[in-house]
């Protein structure tokens, strides 16, 4: 029997309620200063931990720490800094050519817009929200691995593909909602619906979970 928009209008409200008491103490767990660090650390953490990045940037932004910076190096200089984090030499290219169009086209400065954003070397719309989102303030809801298989399995979303699950997730949470959901779900994801063996048994909203439910049907 197909969900009515009534029931899942309450049971994504539950699952929301449920990772807000559970996740109090959810936020970015990349570390950054102003916007420029932010967007250096997102764009190196494709394909890599948020801790292995934070070791990089620990000690990358004391010596390399601004656009103007970065944007006089080569891919050979800042290669040994980044190599730690994967990909670096794409990676590399993309942060200095990037800091490039900042001094060239913002005057050194970060814009606080999603489509600039994603017109700059290596930022796509997950980099691009990640940065709107916890540098500005500005409501979105990036999708990352974490957020693509979580909001899946739990019925936030229903996608096979990343752009339709960030549409679904906009419509099926509440704006002010977006930023910190995005956290919500990046943590519940690390911490229990893990992509291998997920700690159903433990989980905390697995009475709304569509996964688990349906699981659940199927042993019966």
């Amino acid at each position: 029997m197909r969900e009515s928009k009534a029931k899942k209008a309450e049971r994504i409200g539950n699952i929301l309620r449920i990772l807000k008491e559970t996740y109090p103490d959810a936020k970015p767990e990349l570390d950054f200063n102003n916007p420029f660090e932010l967007l250096v650390a997102t764009m190196l953490s494709a394909q890599c931990t948020d801790k292995q990045v934070n070791k990089t940037t620990a000690v990358l932004f004391p010596v390399y720490g601004t656009p103007e910076a970065f944007a006089a190096l080569t891919e050979d200089e800042l290669a040994p800094y980044i190599k730690g984090c994967g990909l670096y030499k794409t990676k590399g290219k993309n942060i200095i050519a990037a800091s490039r169009i900042l001094l060239e086209q913002y005057g050194g400065e970060v814009p606080n817009d999603r489509d600039a954003l994603t017109k700059l070397p290596g930022v796509g719309r997950k980099t691009a929200n990640v940065v709107v989102s916890n540098a500005f303030g500005t409501p979105a809801i990036a999708v990352d691995t974490h957020v693509f298989r979580v909001s899946n399995r739990l019925g936030l979303a229903e996608a096979k593909d990343v752009t339709k699950t960030e549409q679904q997730l906009m419509e099926n949470i509440p704006e002010a909602d977006w930023s910190i959901a995005h956290h919500w779900l990046i943590f519940h994801g690390r911490r229990c619906c893990s992509a291998r063996n997920p700690k159903c048994e433990s989980c905390t909203v697995r009475e709304y979970c569509s996964e688990y439910l349906k699981n659940q049907k199927k042993q019966k």
